[in-house]
């Protein structure tokens, strides 16, 4: 396929000298290229973006900005099959998947439109005479650092707030997704309320755009999604500019079941919390706990459910779970569940990569299903990114309490149970940013998410969120008013 994408920077279309393939990781085939973007052109987009929020107006337009976020849901609309059907392609989701993705972008965008317009700050008169405000300010240029699991929202949930606050923004794609990055380009430049030089996008295969940003003293805020490790790096290096950072990074969601539990809900939901998007995802529920009394039964049932998975591309219909994003990550999720079955763990369901017939061309990994009793186990420690699900058996509320907490992350959290009180103390004593109760992976723009220890810092959604853009600026005024005797 004849198709170039390139990047998008200061209202223009930037091409390199540079090129990388676009694969789709069902196939491998090759379905593009794209321009890898130099240290010119990250520096020129921080340039462009710095000028952009020093000289223009859009910082104190509000009702420019509200116009502009309802504008690109309008358009984020008019492209949802061509969206859809692109990176079903190129970033493996099936179909369903994409449009659950893409879907929800215009209502995120809208939602932000109108906190532009809504979003106030503070006024008083401390004493007579003497009147204060505090404004709420946008910082300058951000760094929207993307991950490519789910490129097209994770962008937007960024950007969305980001606009709203009144920065301006570059944002680094992963070159994994580029043929998707370049449509978002694309639609960005259909924008006529957008001025020239607020948004800058472009695609890399490495990291050398991202290490520009971190390390510019004009990019005074970070917005990233990815791996804690990464996460960890980046705010070090940023630390010399005092940046400000907005972190989602890994997780390893705990699914708790109890043994009044209903499992005919609880099924189809943990089925899906570990094969969604191939278990890319930050909030994949890998880790389930169940009470001792209904362990046997729900192992069962869920090993037949994981055994039937079926899994294809896109372009299968009948496909329940498309490819890992690469051929290496099934070599290091595959790596990492030999290591653990070497530790001990017991296998239920194996999985594992595909190699025979047609889907061994693709990055197909099976669901897989351990029995673990050692709660240090790196499986159980550490983020795993595929779909690897791994079971633990507790007697006690406050045993399955103690095993959901003993890992560094804190993202989500999921508890079934019929009772009304229990799920609730279980959730209070959880260290998690989000908690779902007899449900999974339910979010809602208004409301923030984001992690408690190493899963994060900030939050994304929500007022909240802009709060990463922000800074508040105290001014006093005397007025020589003392008011009356």
């Amino acid at each position: 396929m004849d198709r170039l994408a390139k990047n998008w920077i200061n209202g223009e279309w930037i091409d390199s000298q540079q090129y990388v393939q676009s694969i789709n990781p069902a196939t491998y085939e090759v379905i593009g290229q794209y321009a890898d973007v130099t240290t010119e052109q990250v520096e020129q987009a921080i340039s462009a973006a710095k000028t952009v929020f020093k000289k223009s107006g859009w910082k104190r337009d509000r009702h420019l900005r509200a116009k502009v976020l309802n504008e690109m849901a309008d358009a984020f609309e008019r492209h949802a099959d061509e969206l859809i059907e692109i990176l079903a392609t190129e970033n493996g989701k099936i179909k369903p998947e994409a449009t659950f993705e893409v879907t929800m972008i215009p209502a995120k965008l809208r939602y932000y439109a109108a906190v532009t317009l809504t979003e106030y700050g503070r006024a008083l008169e401390p004493k007579p005479g003497s009147y204060s405000m505090v404004l709420r300010e946008p910082m300058g240029v951000a760094g929207i650092i993307v991950p490519w699991n789910s490129p097209v929202v994770l962008m937007v949930r960024s950007l969305a707030p980001a606009l709203a606050a009144g920065v301006t923004a570059v944002i680094k794609m992963p070159g994994q997704t580029a043929q998707t990055n370049a449509l978002i380009a694309r639609i960005f430049s259909e924008l006529s309320a957008l001025p020239k030089g607020v948004i800058h996008l472009f695609s890399e295969s490495k990291s050398l755009g991202a290490r520009l940003l971190i390390d510019s003293p004009d990019v005074p805020v970070i917005s990233f999604t990815g791996s804690t490790a990464t996460g960890k790096a980046i705010s070090a290096a940023g630390a010399q500019h005092l940046k400000r950072f907005g972190l989602e990074l890994g997780g390893k969601t705990p699914m708790i079941v109890f043994k009044d539990a209903d499992l005919d809900l609880v099924l189809p939901k943990l089925e899906k919390a570990v094969t969604i998007f191939a278990g890319q995802f930050c909030m994949t529920g890998s880790r389930l706990l169940v009470q001792r009394e209904i362990a046997d039964e729900l192992k069962q049932k869920l090993a037949q459910r994981l055994s039937a998975v079926s899994v294809g591309p896109a372009a299968d219909p009948n496909s329940d779970m498309g490819p890992l994003i690469d051929k290496n990550n099934v070599e290091r999720v595959n790596a990492t569940v030999e290591k653990a079955i070497a530790e001990g763990a017991k296998v239920i369901v194996r999985g594992g990569p595909v190699t025979e017939g047609e889907l061994a061309k693709g990055a197909f990994y099976r669901p897989t299903f351990l029995e673990v009793h050692d709660n240090s186990l790196q499986i159980i420690q550490e983020e795993t990114f595929g779909p690897v699900l791994t079971v633990q058996v507790f007697d006690t509320e406050e045993e399955a309490i103690e095993l959901a907490n003993d890992n560094q992350y804190g993202l989500a959290a999921s508890v079934w149970s019929r009772d009304v009180n229990l799920p609730l103390r279980v959730a209070a004593e959880l260290e998690a940013g989000t908690v779902w109760i007899n449900d999974w992976a339910v979010v809602y723009d208004e409301f923030e998410e984001g992690g408690f220890k190493n899963s994060g810092l900030g939050r994304m959604n929500g007022m909240a969120a802009m709060d990463d853009f922000i800074e508040y600026k105290h001014i006093t005024i005397s007025t020589g008013i003392a008011g009356s005797e």
